[in-house]
């Protein structure tokens, strides 16, 4: 049997940014799920990760308004809240989406620690905003009273931001494994995992930074020996030149090429580029593996080698 690491983003399971309630998130997992199922019945073990960028904000938002009142939530924490309310949504619709076709697979969702170096240099230039927008004068004073480092972000406001360090090893990596092999569907990687620190007594240390859902699910998909990393966006494919009269869909591409697309910048450094680029370095470390971008209801086509955009080693290019 072959392992597929699946990985939505936060992003799309909110419709509306604003106001998009927790039931409505769910809705929105539970229309995704299917073509899940339909890659378990094909005979995938399959990783469902999780994106959490808007719901470690609405956490975080919260905390402000309420910091008169209880005590702030710090990031990891956060982070570790999201991966137990989105894993839920997941393990809930896939469980009832199992049940209809009368399958009685068993599904589980991980709490999931990403190690991070404290040497990182992302910690000397914190990027990642997390958190709501403010004015100029109440982020500057948060930042003075609190120690946050903050950035203006895209002409919304004022926001804070964190540290976004690569994730060296996933703590549960041999569970998982463990959990695949029994035939369990494993929930995994939510928000890139609760980033933590590892002191020389292995004492595990949080640490208030966020990890990129898609490196992290490459590098638990590299360390299972997966055959797939699947990362499902809004577009049936990846393309160059987006938005101009030279737009051109791309359909299977080998590392070098993705790299040489990156390198030119074609892909949005805050859009497709992470997407591209964790994908890339998969398919790089993990001989004979496959990465694919594309949208969550082509899944069926995306197996079928008609949907998505396919990035694979040199060999396998004319394949």
């Amino acid at each position: 049997m072959s392992t597929a690491i699946v990985a939505f983003g936060g992003n799309a399971l909110v419709t509306d940014a604003d106001h998009d309630s927790i039931p409505q998130q769910y809705d929105t997992v539970a229309r995704t799920v299917g073509p899940l199922i339909d890659m378990v019945e094909q005979g995938w073990k399959l990783v469902v990760s999780h994106g959490n960028g808007p719901q470690v904000g609405f956490i975080l938002r919260r905390s402000e308004l309420a910091q008169d009142e209880v005590d702030p939530v710090p990031v990891d924490y956060a982070v570790a809240d999201t991966q137990g309310a989105i894993g839920y949504m997941f393990v809930k619709a896939l469980r009832n989406e199992l049940a209809r076709r009368g399958l009685t697979t068993p599904v589980v969702a991980v709490v999931t620690h990403s190690v991070v170096s404290l040497d990182d240099p992302a910690f000397g230039n914190p990027t990642k905003p997390v958190g709501s927008f403010l004015t100029e004068d109440r982020a500057r004073a948060l930042a003075d009273s609190l120690g946050w480092t903050i950035a203006e972000d895209a002409g919304r406001g004022w926001r804070r931001t964190v540290a976004s360090p690569r994730p060296t090893t996933i703590l549960e990596t041999e569970v998982i494994r463990r959990l695949l092999d029994d035939g369990v569907i494993v929930i995994a990687a939510g928000g890139g995992g609760i980033p933590v620190a590892l002191e020389s007594d292995g004492t595990v240390v949080g640490v208030e930074a966020v990890v990129d859902k898609d490196i992290a699910s490459g590098l638990l998909a590299h360390d299972l020996g997966a055959e797939m990393l699947l990362i499902p966006t809004g577009v049936p494919r990846v393309a160059i030149g987006f938005g101009t009269p030279q737009q051109q869909w791309l359909d299977t591409i080998s590392v070098a090429q993705a790299r040489e697309y990156i390198a030119s910048g074609q892909f949005g450094a805050g859009s497709m580029e992470p997407k591209v680029q964790a994908v890339t370095d998969f398919v790089a470390a993990t001989p004979g593996a496959v990465g694919v971008i594309g949208a969550a209801e082509e899944i069926p086509a995306i197996l079928a080698g008609t949907s998505g955009t396919r990035i694979v080693g040199g060999s396998q290019v004319d394949e």
